[in-house]
């Protein structure tokens, strides 16, 4: 059975128009009939629940025995302030927050990074919204390296899409065997599904046979090999 926040999370999503269906691009080109955009956590009672569900994932998927939780710039930054928040207010633990900045201030605060700073010893989890092909955790892995003895834990995202990274393999997958960090996601994509096929939400079946048909078409075509 599905947990109950996976299945909230998902209706969530839908209430945000953050989940939408039809017809869209990706940015690597691929043609899709579901798209994820976090763009549309816009106000500061959708962002203190986001990083309520956040929070449960990451206590799910990597207990609190943690130091730091790191939001790459720029859609990171608020997640990694919105769930640090959330794991104090729902666990009671208090972990710190960082992110990095793109470009480095030359005046004052001359570092790359905001919220806590890094150090030898420090655990860390990386916070980020829908990983796709992968390729932001190339830039973001040496810039928490750089900072000492630092141990990267996991990665956790809102949505895995479920396909292909580079080659055959998910980019979640990919990230795992790359770069040895564990990998979370509030949802799968299948889980999307499970939950909302032929089942009506707000009096509306969101995925029927059709839309239903036009997703397993997608994953024929760029999901990874079971």
């Amino acid at each position: 059975m599905m947990e109950q926040y996976k299945q909230e999370f998902i209706e969530f999503m839908i209430d945000c128009q953050v989940l939408k269906f039809g017809d869209f691009i990706t940015k690597s080109g691929r043609k899709t009939p579901f798209f994820v955009n976090t763009g549309f956590y816009r106000t500061g009672a959708q962002l203190r629940k986001l990083g309520q569900y956040y929070a449960k994932a990451i206590e799910q998927s990597f207990g609190l025995d943690f130091d730091v939780l790191f939001g790459p710039a720029y859609k990171g930054i608020p997640l990694s302030v919105a769930a640090a928040m959330a794991i104090s207010e729902l666990y009671g633990a208090d972990i710190r927050y960082c992110s990095n900045r793109k470009e480095v201030k030359d005046h004052g605060d001359k570092g790359i990074l905001l919220g806590s700073p890094m150090g030898d010893g420090d655990r860390v989890v990386i916070i980020e919204d829908v990983t796709t092909a992968g390729t932001s955790i190339q830039e973001t892995l040496p810039i928490i390296k750089a900072q000492g003895d630092v141990h990267p834990m996991g990665l956790v995202v809102s949505v895995d899409r479920m396909e292909r990274g580079q080659g055959t393999k998910s980019a979640l997958q990919e990230i795992q065997e790359n770069y040895g960090l564990r990998t979370a996601a509030i949802v799968t994509m299948a889980e999307v599904v499970e939950h909302l096929y032929n089942r009506p939400y707000k009096g509306t079946v969101i995925i029927d046979d059709g839309l239903k048909a036009a997703i397993d078409a997608y994953y024929l075509q760029y999901g990874t090999e079971q």
